[in-house]
């Protein structure tokens, strides 16, 4: 990953071909210990890519919260 902090579509891509470089080394792998390994790094990116789905959904929701509020205060006035 860059140096740059990716955001919601560019950090899902990142993921997505870290886990296809994590796969294809543990299919090249035939070190039991090596493919264990990249099995749990493939976990964990797929984990990571997965909360970055779910954050962008609590982001939709908070957007969506905030226009009820305002929606709300506009009518009092």
């Amino acid at each position: 990953m860059h140096k740059t902090k990716a955001h919601g579509p560019e950090m899902k891509k990142e993921l997505d071909i870290l886990i296809s470089k994590i796969s294809a080394l543990e299919a090249a792998s035939t070190d039991r210990e090596k493919q264990s390994l990249m099995g749990i790094l493939k976990i964990l990116a797929e984990n990571q890519k997965h909360f970055v789905e779910e954050f962008e959904h609590l982001k939709k929701a908070l957007d969506l919260l905030t226009i009820q509020v305002f929606k709300m205060d506009q009518s009092r006035q």
